[in-house]
């Protein structure tokens, strides 16, 4: 049941993303709320889920999305895992710790983009990459966690995402 949701939260996110983001976007920009998915999935979860639910958010991504298959399942996979050795060296309780979390694999998440775009001979320019694209949606994925993570902590305690249902 829980990969169900799971699963249903990954294709809510790619609607959201693709749809009424872009009424919130600031300098183009918006969050990546599938890559937070993944992100939250491993902290809480671990490295194997972490990196398991980013691999299959990032293939679905890739389906929808266009453009290079399986760069978001491979960046996406790596930032659940990253996010994933934190769980159990870092306090879950506090949602300022989730979201520089969040950031960090972000950052890392969308360098290893831009590096997999290169070595597909997309040359794009690293400053520019770095300053317009990396970095505020690194900040922007922190700022949706610490709106979003009480819910989905509790939820993944004690509701519709924890080990019991």
């Amino acid at each position: 049941m829980r990969s169900l949701i799971f699963l249903l939260l990954v294709l809510g996110a790619l609607i959201i993303q693709s749809t009424a983001l872009n009424f919130i976007s600031i300098f183009g920009v918006i969050p990546d709320l599938v890559l937070v998915l993944a992100i939250l999935n491993g902290f809480l979860r671990g490295t194997k889920e972490g990196a398991f639910l980013g691999f299959v958010a990032g293939i679905l991504q890739d389906l929808v999305g266009g453009g290079y298959f399986g760069v978001n399942a491979i960046t996406k996979m790596a930032a659940g895992y990253l996010a994933g050795l934190g769980e159990g060296r870092l306090y879950r309780e506090n949602r300022l710790i989730a979201a520089g979390l969040t950031w960090f694999c972000t950052f890392l998440s969308e360098l290893v983009y831009y590096l997999l775009l290169y070595m597909v001979n997309v040359h794009v320019s690293v400053v520019p990459a770095i300053f317009q694209i990396i970095l505020p949606v690194s900040l922007y994925n922190a700022v949706a966690v610490l709106i979003i993570y009480g819910l989905y902590y509790r939820s993944d305690r004690s509701g519709m995402l924890s080990k019991g249902e």
